[in-house]
């Protein structure tokens, strides 16, 4: 029988999607953040759900609370206080925790577990490591020493019991769902009240339509947490919640499904958005798709109907022995001219993921191949990442195996430390090539060329400017990914990582604001920059032909005279094999060897 009797005694749910430290150990936090977090979205409603349904008890008030620590400063002492005065009664979620943010919210977890507060950990860290290693790695095995449980797999159907066992005696030690991975449809949808959507940049939410992917990727951590078949939710469901949304004041959306287009309901969905705008909702969305997406007929047309404007592309390398190595296979160089200039001719802007480390890399390599992208590839924003061993992860179990030296702080999984040997460059040269790409892609003069493009393929230069200068400034100025970037960084003097030491406040106060006004400053001179740029783009006269190489439509011949198949072996022994496959099935297309389907 549970212990909850009267709506005097609540219970309290808090939720808390931790951030991570930054180099000097400070939680990464802004007055605005870049990204809403799903994880914290679909908890949330999960949780809404129990809370109205009395999952407890007729007479027993289920309150809860959702804070991201990208835009919320997280005081446990605060936080067990205000549990305190409402009875004590509570259950203390760290919601969507990633291996870089594993450390952090352990460091949260001590806090609320010293008040003997039940908490568990959940999120890709957690379910990574228990999907793919034979034992529990040390600091897995530290959150059961401090009586914290885990919860692996996915929380729809769970939480009641979840709630449960808190009344009952307390929670188990670990929660292990990753076997039995829930239908999607009819569950509860993701959502966050206004004022936590308000703290992201664009007023943006985010909701999964699916989840899981068909492929194979060695790097991927979704494939083995989420599995390889995929689950979504109906036409019906993101109507909903899309509804729901909009009568907040909400609709800008994010849909993190890895591969939106492997999304069997893509269509059905597509087609609801498309009604809904129609009917004056004015609707704009971010998707997630591979590179074998334009491939698939009307889904990049209805994409765009459907309110998409912008698109993200894990394009990885242009070299086809590293997109191997990766198991990476549905990605082909022959595709990419293809792909992009069909997401233009939709209206929707590209942002290209690219890996920085891949076995055969090396500094020249790496800057050779950012120059031919810049000339063949009409890519509009380029997001870089090291190459990352991911716990959950295939790469990371094989290196785990064999015993690879590998960083062991997990705060350093970010995809921006390396935390692994490379075979050809060291680690401060590939830290170093890592910090140089950006420079390389955003010159001033390259700016001044996407801004072009934009102009002929018909997206507003200004926003553009907008884009390129939101993902140059970050890394430049905070050191930090743009994803992980925001509006106004803030820092809290005593929430500093354990064993550093808490400075002074009269050391801490004046270097936070000499940080401000030199980062700033040097932002605010970059932005003038980027302006003069777009300027002297604007007052030039409209293009009206494709000059621009990366513009030239995909045409036959192509692979003769691009150095995207040309400067490299492995880019010709590929065309080769393309060449035979096209021999093969009858001949080579009227496009070239780009138009033969992979």
């Amino acid at each position: 029988m549970s212990t909850y009797s009267t709506a005097q005694d609540p219970f309290q749910l808090l939720l808390i999607k931790p951030s991570h430290y930054d180099d000097e150990g400070y939680v990464i936090q802004w007055w605005r953040s870049s990204l809403p977090s799903n994880s914290l979205a679909s908890v949330y409603a999960i949780a809404l759900d129990c809370a109205r349904r009395r999952v407890l008890g007729e007479t027993v008030e289920i309150r809860v609370q959702a804070m991201d620590e990208t835009n919320t400063r997280v005081r446990p002492q605060r936080l067990i206080r205000q549990i305190r005065r409402a009875g004590g009664r509570a259950l203390v979620g760290l919601v969507g925790v990633q291996s870089n943010q594993y450390p952090r919210a352990l460091d949260i977890a001590r806090e609320f577990r010293a008040a003997d507060l039940p908490v568990v950990i959940g999120g890709f860290h957690v379910s990574g490591c228990l999907a793919m290693l034979e034992g529990l790695p040390a600091g897995l095995q530290d959150a059961l020493d401090l009586g914290v449980s885990l919860f692996a797999g996915e929380l729809e159907g769970r939480l009641e019991a979840l709630l449960h066992d808190v009344g009952n005696g307390g929670l188990k030690p670990i929660y292990n769902y990753l076997d039995d991975l829930p239908d999607l449809s009819g569950t509860p949808t993701p959502y966050l009240p206004p004022d936590r959507v308000r703290l992201t940049m664009g007023r943006r939410t985010s909701f999964d339509a699916g989840r899981g992917c068909p492929y194979q990727c060695s790097f991927c951590t979704i494939i083995n947490v989420q599995g390889h078949k995929s689950r979504h939710r109906t036409p019906d469901d993101v109507e909903a919640l899309v509804r729901v949304n909009a009568a907040d004041g909400v609709r800008n959306f994010f849909i993190t499904d890895d591969n939106f287009a492997r999304n069997r309901n893509w269509e059905g969905i597509f087609d609801r958005l498309i009604d809904l705008r129609g009917s004056g909702l004015p609707i704009r969305l971010t998707i997630q798709a591979d590179t074998q997406c334009y491939r698939i007929p009307r889904f990049i047309e209805k994409a765009g109907q459907a309110g998409v404007t912008r698109v993200f592309i894990g394009m990885e390398s242009i070299d086809p022995d590293a997109l191997k190595s990766a198991q990476k296979g549905q990605n082909k160089i022959t595709d990419y001219r293809a792909l992009l200039q069909a997401w233009h001719g939709a209206g929707v802007l590209t942002y290209a993921g690219y890996i920085i480390g891949f076995p055969n890399d090396t500094p020249e390599s790496i800057r050779r191949d950012i120059e031919i992208i810049k000339r063949e590839l009409p890519i509009d924003i380029m997001e870089f990442f090291i190459l990352t061993p991911l716990p959950g992860s295939q790469d990371h179990q094989g290196l785990v195996r064999v015993g690879a030296a590998l960083d062991p702080d997990m705060n350093n999984y970010d995809t921006q430390h390396v935390t692994m040997a490379h075979p050809r460059m060291s680690k401060e040269q590939w830290e170093g090539i890592y910090r140089e790409v950006w420079d390389l892609y955003y010159t001033d003069e390259h700016v001044a060329t996407v801004l072009r493009r934009a102009r002929l393929w018909g997206y507003d230069a200004k926003e553009m400017m907008g884009k390129l200068f939101a993902f140059h400034a970050p890394v430049v100025y905070e050191r930090l990914h743009p994803l992980e970037g925001g509006l106004l960084r803030r820092k809290a003097r005593r929430q500093r990582r354990p064993g550093l030491a808490v400075e002074a406040p009269f050391v801490f106060y004046p270097r936070l604001v000499w940080e401000f006004l030199t980062k700033y400053g040097g932002a605010f001179a970059m932005h003038r920059r980027y302006r003069r740029i777009l300027d002297r783009v604007m007052a030039e006269p409209v293009p009206t032909d494709c000059s621009d190489l990366a513009m030239v439509p995909v045409g036959q011949g192509e692979e003769e005279r691009l150095e995207l198949f040309t400067a490299t072996k492995s880019a010709q022994a590929f065309l080769q094999k393309r060449r035979a496959l096209a021999a093969k099935r009858g001949g080579v297309s009227a496009r070239g060897v780009s138009g033969v389907h992979g």
